[in-house]
């Protein structure tokens, strides 16, 4: 479908431009959210008439976007979440968690679609990511995933947290130990046996 940008998108276009989308993702993405309008040429009569009003609104949504930095930047984006053994989680950390925890933090609507996160965090670690707060906007923020307070501060202080090697050292020694404790009773038993043979 042939569309006309209302506002700048990433990936995408300028605001003005006119580009060729899936007939989907305009209609329930670009159209409903006012991102776009269907190219005519009646539409196109009336985005020039609008073009001074959408690129005022523009530059003021920028300029919004540019007072939140420092806010998002200095967010700490801490997710305390149940882990298993090997430090993998229990469910994943979304782009949703991350856009609703920025949100309860500092008071700066993000939707999830801004969180350039990729695939879901579905480990214990520290996640580098970035947050669009605009199309020219683009904040790097860092989220750390722990099951405790303490291993979240342990990370934050460049800490790299191991998982299940520890316990499975542990194991296999006490095994060991074990089977030589067993070896020592057989063997402190033999000779006994051997003596009431004799008498």
């Amino acid at each position: 479908m042939k569309v006309i940008l209302t506002e700048k998108i990433t990936k995408l276009g300028n605001i003005g431009d006119t580009v060729e989308v899936k007939t989907g993702f305009a209609r329930n993405y670009l159209l409903p959210n006012g991102k776009a309008m269907r190219w005519t040429r009646e539409n196109v009569a009336l985005f020039e008439a609008k073009k001074a009003e959408l690129q005022a609104r523009q530059d003021a949504a920028r300029k919004t976007a540019e007072s939140n930095v420092d806010a998002v930047k200095n967010a700490k984006l801490h997710m305390i979440r149940q882990a298993g053994d090997t430090g993998q989680l229990y469910g994943s950390v979304s782009t949703r968690d991350i856009a609703r925890m920025l949100k309860e933090l500092t008071g700066v609507n993000v939707e999830s679609a801004q969180v350039l996160l990729g695939a879901p965090i579905k480990s214990i670690g520290a996640f580098d990511t970035q947050i669009a707060l605009h199309p020219d906007v683009i904040v790097p923020v860092k989220v750390y995933v722990a099951q405790t307070q303490d291993e979240i501060d342990a990370l934050v202080a460049g800490k790299v947290l191991t998982f299940g090697t520890k316990k499975v050292e542990e194991g296999a020694d006490a095994e060991k130990a074990a089977d030589v404790s067993d070896a020592a009773e057989k063997s402190a038993e033999e000779p006994a046996e051997k003596t009431e043979d004799a008498e």
